[in-house]
């Protein structure tokens, strides 16, 4: 009897069949989208560079080899641009996640001065930019202009983060605090002993969204660094990008013969770098989210949704 109810509940119809059928096909077509980009330069980085410049590598790679990467390795300012990188994405997340942990935790306190007012003070900011030459200005009277403080300050308050962990305490019982406040705990103390190991889900949220924005931001490091020592994995591929432009443009306007082969075979090498820079440059941040997978979907959904 229990193997013929196994089978019963196996059962599907005909249609909902057809509907799986097309939902994979779906979701396939949609994940090869996704993927294939990544895919594309990685097998572009591998290949032979004068092919990967010709679009000759589409599906599989050509004439594979690992050259390009020992040439990368060879940058001089790559490993400085990497550590810069590394430590604005774990100061600026570490930074960013707890001031909106701390400020989504206040705003739910009723005894906070004005509460609503300073609520709705820093709401308001999320709809109103006033642009990069005002923004520039002001950084450059606080004197963050070659200044590594310059990556973190400036986006360290972020409303967005700061409603989603509003949202996330206001759903977790108010006893938790009651309880805190009779045994004579303070605002910090409840803060880092009740709150924050409670609402841990979000805050792995939180600091993946900053991760990788801290991780594949470079327009700062363009508005507001000169010095090279400064310089991001980001910005470092920027301007191997605009290197590789310069290169095809030379090849264009040249009329030598010597200098248009030694022109080419500069070009192939510097788009088949600018393809393994960039797989360097993506593959820790996607390396990071197998580790705060388990919270993201609970963090996002129960931080976004009251209720």
């Amino acid at each position: 009897m229990s193997r013929k109810n196994k089978r019963n509940k196996i059962k599907v119809s005909r249609s909902d069949r057809i509907i799986s059928a097309i939902t994979y096909f779906i979701y396939s077509i949609f994940a090869f989208v996704c993927a294939y980009p990544f895919y594309y330069i990685f097998i572009n980085s591998i290949s032979a560079n004068n092919l990967s410049e010709r679009g000759k590598v589409i599906f599989w790679p050509k004439g594979i080899h690992f050259k390009n990467y020992i040439e990368v390795l060879k940058i001089p300012s790559l490993f400085q641009a990497f550590k810069i990188s590394v430590f604005r994405t774990v100061a600026g997340t570490i930074i960013t996640v707890m001031i909106a942990a701390f400020l989504g935790y206040m705003f739910t306190r009723e005894s906070l001065w004005k509460r609503k007012f300073w609520y709705r003070y820093v709401v308001v900011t999320m709809y109103f930019n006033v642009g990069i030459i005002p923004w520039f200005i002001t950084m450059k009277k606080l004197n963050l202009t070659n200044n590594f403080l310059g990556y973190i300050l400036p986006i360290c308050v972020a409303p967005f983060y700061i409603v989603l962990c509003k949202t996330y305490v206001e759903n977790i019982p108010k006893e938790l605090q009651d309880a805190g406040e009779i045994d004579g705990a303070g605002t910090l103390r409840i803060f880092f002993y009740i709150i924050l190991p409670v609402i841990k889900p979000i805050l792995a949220t939180v600091a993946i969204f900053t991760a990788v924005n801290q991780w594949n931001s470079f327009q700062d490091t363009l508005l507001l660094v000169t010095e090279s020592r400064l310089y991001t994995l980001q910005f470092t591929l920027y301007q191997y990008i605009n290197k590789a432009n310069s290169l095809k443009a030379l090849i264009n306007s040249t009329s030598s013969s010597s200098n248009l082969a030694a022109t080419l075979a500069t070009t192939q090498t510097a788009t088949s770098i600018r393809m393994t820079v960039t797989i360097v440059v993506v593959t820790p941040i996607i390396l990071v989210y197998p580790f705060f997978q388990r919270y993201f979907q609970k963090g996002i959904m129960i931080g976004a949704v009251k209720g």
